[in-house]
């Protein structure tokens, strides 16, 4: 028996699933589940999103894929509640959170960024939260959304602390046989912060210089700015006791991405939807001031992205 070190230990089974948001990160647990699951899996959303989503339902490779939708008050008591909405909406979909949980209820937010464990816990007490990101290769278009299953790795989840909990392999046998890959974290935290490094140092400069991922290789402009971006995450992970200096990590890894691949915050600006860049960049200009630390590649990437944003939606023209 794993000893209960502050966590929501009470699941030993996960039956009911509800999942807010059904863009790549959704639709992927929800394409994984949705067999295993059946009508125990559910889909949240309010209002005419609701209404668009139960007509409509998600495109995923092609395929259409009916959505068992549910408002937050008929999702109340779910074993698992999985947060896939994007950076910039999170803070609003708080109060569905708050409907949707009891005091069994484990919740997941697999997105990138550091922050999201602490925004929704700081609401609903973490000991309800199971730290986790996801590593997914996607692309988003309106409701059709297209993943590459062979180079998806799923979901990484764990405790902070590092243990196996009770609850921790609840979800790992919810995702066992399922279509969802999966790997459990003994230090997960470490892991969160490599991949925000990755995602700052590989998906903001070709965002800014649109260009294709091989640019990293071609390029050796693009290849110093992806350098000095992912310095400063390491100053100010190390600031907060996390060693992520080490390049050669798996954590670190991008290997079968396509030269042509054109990463989501590239994707957002293409589409002409608001970024993840407050998640990103500007996440950590906020950290570093507040360390002291001095970030001045990332503060000229937030403006850059956040000037795009504007160019995009005719502020600027």
């Amino acid at each position: 028996m794993c000893k209960n070190n502050g966590h929501n230990n009470s699941v030993k089974e996960i039956k009911r699933v509800a999942i807010i948001g059904a863009g790549a990160i959704g639709s992927y647990f929800i394409v994984g589940l949705s067999q295993k699951l059946g009508e125990n899996l559910e889909v949240i959303a309010e209002g005419e999103r609701k209404e668009r989503l139960i007509k409509n339902g998600i495109v995923v490779n092609g395929e259409r894929i009916p959505l068992n939708v549910k408002t937050p008050e008929q999702a109340a008591g779910a074993d698992l509640l999985i947060v896939a909405v994007k950076y910039g909406a999170l803070k609003e979909i708080i109060p569905m959170v708050e409907k949707i949980i009891d005091d069994h209820t484990i919740v997941m937010s697999p997105l990138n960024g550091v922050e999201s464990e602490e925004i929704i816990g700081s609401k609903i007490g973490m000991e309800h939260m199971v730290f986790s990101i996801m590593k997914i290769s996607s692309q988003r278009v309106d409701n059709k959304i297209n993943y590459n299953p062979d180079i998806t790795m799923g979901v990484f989840f764990g405790e902070k602390d590092g243990s196996v909990s009770e609850r921790i392999l609840a979800i790992q046998d919810l995702l066992e046989g399922s279509g969802v890959n999966y790997s459990i974290c003994d230090d997960i935290e470490r892991t969160i912060w490599y991949k925000y490094a990755l995602n700052i140092s590989r998906n903001i400069p070709q965002a800014i210089v649109n260009c294709e991922f091989g640019a990293y290789d071609t390029s050796e402009h693009v290849s110093y700015i992806s350098k000095k971006m992912r310095e400063e995450v390491v100053k100010v992970a190390a600031a907060k006791g996390i060693d992520i200096s080490d390049e050669n990590n798996p954590a670190c890894s991008v290997a079968s991405t396509s030269p042509k691949a054109r990463f989501s915050t590239l994707q957002d600006l293409d589409a002409k939807r608001t970024t993840e860049i407050e998640m990103l960049s500007g996440a950590l200009v906020r950290m570093g001031k507040e360390l002291g630390i001095e970030t001045p590649y990332n503060d000229f990437a937030y403006h850059t992205v956040k000037a795009l944003e504007e160019k995009n939606s005719g502020k600027i023209s």
